[in-house]
């Protein structure tokens, strides 16, 4: 049972250092592998930028040579159109003598027009309302008549007569031997240009392998293209395997790239990871998608396992430096506040040892500075009641209440413990220049900015501790900083609305304003606190011994003003309930 006693009382002295290095490691760990995830990610954003412009420019080539295609398409059709032969030949009832005449004629035209289209190997096909039907390479593109007449392909052609589209279109062979030929056909009804009246419809059918020609130059493993209809059938595509199978995947990224600002999106596509980018080609009516697997083209861009390994290091390194500091640091801070609550025990003559780092050893040095004006205090306590008014609120001035301390301290360890390093270095510097300016500084009076900087101070502190619900917002004119006043003549307002004006309401704002006007000073502490109901206008005299910090309490501060300077002078109160509190001071502007 000894031991088991002994174990909790070592983690005890220790646990500040503890707690410290377990919220430190956390924070480390944390920073570390956020600081290393950001950086993959942005690498890839980066890199994927870079990637997709690039890939824009060759995708532009491509999109150039559908478009020169189109062209041609385009002129050719505009050419059938305004032929009169093949109208008649198409629209008209003939001998067969005059058929042979036009069939030649015809044939010429369409020799002429096919000319159009040297780089490419394809079919022209017209077919009339009379049933006649001209082919210019009947093997390239083998559709009967009659199949080609009852096809969606005639169909749709005929349900948008004015439309040149393209259609996706699967001959199915009647061979086992003979494989399955795929072909785009650019499709466009003959009509009269005058009476609108329909004669036939033309048909240009290219072989799924010269569309593929446009863009195999630039494919690759893992760097696929797509050639999308509205209803999601691939038309062509360097994986053949998957030319007229549907995709709503990809008429699902075709609708988010159309409502995003971004060249690309990373998704989902055959089970893998890909960067999809798409174009949309308004004279084919179709998606142009460059997929690129996204493990192909950056798997061994970003080096992971050396990232997790350079992370590792550094945190442990890390994890080191801050055994070593936090040790230190907590060490000293420990120790003077076992010291500091060991000094009660022996009637306050107990000084602590001043050593460790900067703060603790300031700390140390105010607290016993503390229990030296301690001990002139009691003493002075003593004679004081013997003496005037005068020499009594002289001596007032110089109390300061331990428990003020206490608390401030405890404060700083519970920060301490908590990791908030910067808010204890905040706090414990306050408090030093507090009780440097309250307890070193003997003069009864000081100048405004010095009263400024104890008020500043205790309010941090307070602030600390309680919480930053009570703001508190300072005005004082350029031309009063220089000018003495009574020390600590403003602090037991503040002290007050911190401590009573806000019972009832959850926040507040507490405004010092200072200003001369004429040959006097006039300070004003007003809050939008809880207010009172009757206002005593020769002041409360209250009971107590001690303010929460200081020992001058509201009556004390009007007695010291008119003692001091003549009964024309000292402090006025108004308040409204829930309204607030104003307090004003006014003495003589004298100079410095």
């Amino acid at each position: 049972m000894e031991e088991m006693r002994v174990i909790p009382n070592r983690f005890k002295h220790s646990g500040l250092f503890i707690n410290m290095f377990l919220i430190t490691v956390i924070i480390i760990i944390i920073v570390s592998v956020t600081i290393a995830w950001t950086t993959v990610r942005m690498a890839e954003k980066f890199f994927f930028g870079k990637f997709s412009i690039m890939n824009a420019t060759v995708m532009s080539q491509v999109i150039d040579s559908f478009e020169t295609f189109n062209y041609s398409i385009v002129q050719a059709s505009n050419s059938i159109l305004a032929s009169g032969t093949i109208k008649s030949v198409l629209s008209e009832k003939q001998t067969n003598k005059q058929k042979m005449s036009s069939f030649y004629n015809m044939g010429q035209q369409m020799k002429r027009i096919q000319s159009n289209f040297v780089p490419y190997d394809m079919d022209i096909v017209v077919m009339g309302i009379n049933g006649v039907s001209f082919s210019t390479y009947q093997n390239y593109w083998p559709i009967s008549d009659h199949v080609l007449e009852n096809s969606s392909l005639r169909k749709n052609t005929l349900d948008q007569p004015k439309k040149l589209m393209y259609q996706f279109n699967r001959l199915e062979s009647s061979s086992s031997t003979t494989k399955t030929k795929q072909y785009i056909v650019a499709t466009r009804a003959l009509m009269d240009r005058i009476t609108d009246k329909i004669y036939g419809s033309m048909y240009f059918a290219i072989s799924e392998k010269e569309i593929r020609k446009f863009y195999s130059s630039y494919t690759s493993p893992g760097n696929n293209v797509y050639l999308v209809d509205k209803s999601g059938y691939i038309a062509s595509s360097n994986q053949t395997k998957l030319i007229g199978n549907k995709s709503n995947d990809l008429l699902t990224y075709a609708a988010k790239l159309k409502n995003t600002p971004r060249e690309y999106i990373v998704g989902k596509f055959m089970g893998k990871d890909q960067i999809i980018l798409m174009n949309y080609l308004p004279s084919f009516d179709m998606y142009l998608f460059n997929i690129i697997d996204k493990q192909t083209a950056f798997g061994d861009l970003i080096d992971t396992r050396e990232i997790t390994l350079i992370t590792i290091g550094i945190v442990l390194l890390a994890l080191l430096i801050v055994f070593f500091a936090s040790r230190k640091l907590t060490n000293s801070l420990s120790n003077l506040v076992k010291q500091i609550s060991n000094v009660s025990k022996n009637n306050f003559d107990q000084y602590v040892a001043v050593t460790g780092t900067y703060e603790t050893m300031q700390i140390g040095n105010a607290f016993n500075s503390m229990l030296d004006e301690l001990h002139e205090y009691v003493d002075q306590l003593i004679l004081s009641q013997k003496q005037q008014r005068h020499a009594e609120l002289a001596a007032l001035q110089q109390q300061i209440n331990p428990h003020f301390l206490y608390n401030t301290l405890a404060s700083i360890k519970f920060l301490v413990r908590q990791g908030g390093k910067e808010d204890s270095e905040a706090i414990i510097n306050a408090l030093i220049s507090l009780l440097q300016n309250t307890i070193g500084n003997v003069n009864e009076t000081i100048t405004i900015e010095q009263e400024l900087e104890n008020l500043r101070n205790y309010v941090l502190i307070n602030q600390m501790r309680y919480g930053n619900r009570i703001k508190v917002h300072y005005f004082v004119g350029p031309d009063c900083m220089n000018l003495p006043i009574p020390k600590l003549i403003l602090q037991p307002f503040i002290e007050n609305s911190f401590f009573h004006g806000f019972n009832r309401k959850q926040e507040g704002t507490i405004n010092v304003l200072i200003w001369r006007e004429g040959d006097n000073l006039k300070c004003e502490v007003t809050d939008n606190g809880d207010g009172m109901n009757q206002i005593d206008m020769k002041l409360p005299k209250t009971k107590r011994k001690q303010q929460l910090f200081s020992g001058i309490g509201v009556r004390n501060v009007h007695e010291r003003i008119q003692l001091i300077y003549g009964e024309a002078y000292g402090v006025t109160i108004t308040s409204e309930p829930d309204v607030g509190t104003k307090v004003l001071i006014i003495m003589p502007a004298q100079p410095s």
